[in-house]
């Protein structure tokens, strides 16, 4: 696409900063939304848990993409640590969404990208689901409700608002296979539970591919799954994981010690979601590592 300038908050982020480095590589101009006053003209003042944005900072951007929140796997799920992810992404999202809707027709953004998660699905077992699946019960498909209901004021006020349900990011860098990653280098990995729970995963290449095809593409709105193709069960991507660092995985963490050392975010880790990305492979998108052991090539 030709020259623009993209906002992105969480640029401080696993995605969001991939993201921002990919677009500025491609000479693209990058707002960063930050919490502190702003100490560079590329930077907009915003408060997501207190729900305000620049607006003004925002005028003349041709997307906004929000990344932005508490990390989910960061810690126990205390009452307040739950309350703390779930005001980071729902005021947040709200924050922005009003700062959008204020601006004046001409200035506001053709795309606002709202991250989101495919914990909205909850657990699937053996099924598996896409975007034309309902929202799951409990904390996770809960708080991905609220979070893509507060882009409401950028969609009424005619803003393109698409939603990334982002699945498990195979990166070294952080979330959940920045943890997994040094423990299976050091031949301490293996299966958790009893290791036939689907985990939907995407090759932190083809996230930040994905983000800008559905930022480029017009027309594309509401939810895509941000998942590669191939969900596999957490035994068998347990096993590409010691094939490709050649590595044993004869460690397995039982189901009763997660649940003791995790508390509720547990279900998270035993749960299982088989998500394809049905909206995303219909749009024309293509990805570049679509099976397992090539993303965690590309991890590497």
């Amino acid at each position: 696409m030709e020259r623009s300038r993209i906002a992105v908050a969480g640029a401080s982020g696993l995605i969001g900063g991939a993201l921002a480095r990919s677009l500025a590589a491609d000479g693209h101009e990058v707002v960063r939304l930050v919490r502190r006053t702003p100490r560079a003209a590329d930077e907009v003042r915003w408060d997501p848990e207190g729900g305000r944005a620049d607006a003004a900072g925002l005028a003349g951007c041709d997307a906004v993409v929000n990344l932005a929140g508490a990390g989910v796997g960061n810690r126990r799920w205390t009452d307040a640590y739950k309350q703390r992810i779930r005001d980071s992404r729902v005021s947040g999202t709200a924050a922005l969404a009003r700062a959008v809707a204020s601006l004046d027709e001409k200035d506001r953004p053709r795309v606002f990208v709202n991250g989101s998660a495919i914990g909205y699905y909850g657990e699937t077992g053996d099924r598996t689901v896409d975007e034309s699946a309902p929202a799951g019960e409990g904390f996770l498909p809960e708080l991905c409700v609220e979070w893509e209901a507060a882009t409401a004021p950028a969609q009424e006020a005619g803003v393109r608002t698409v939603f990334t349900r982002t699945g498990l990011v195979v990166s070294r860098k952080g979330g959940a296979w920045g943890r997994l990653f040094p423990l299976f280098q050091a031949g301490l990995g293996g299966r958790m539970g009893d290791g036939r729970q689907y985990w939907s995963f995407v090759a932190l290449h083809d996230e930040v591919a994905a983000i800008r095809h559905l930022i480029d593409t017009d027309g594309l709105s509401g939810p895509f799954n941000l998942t590669a193709p191939n969900p596999l069960t957490n035994r068998e991507i347990t096993a590409a994981m010691g094939r490709v660092l050649h590595r044993p995985t004869l460690f397995a963490v039982p189901s009763p010690v997660l649940r003791t050392v995790l508390g509720e975010m547990a279900g998270d880790v035993l749960g299982s979601a088989r998500v394809l990305p049905t909206r995303l492979l219909e749009s024309g998108f293509r990805f570049a590592f679509p099976d397992i052991e090539g993303a965690i090539r590309a991890a590497l």
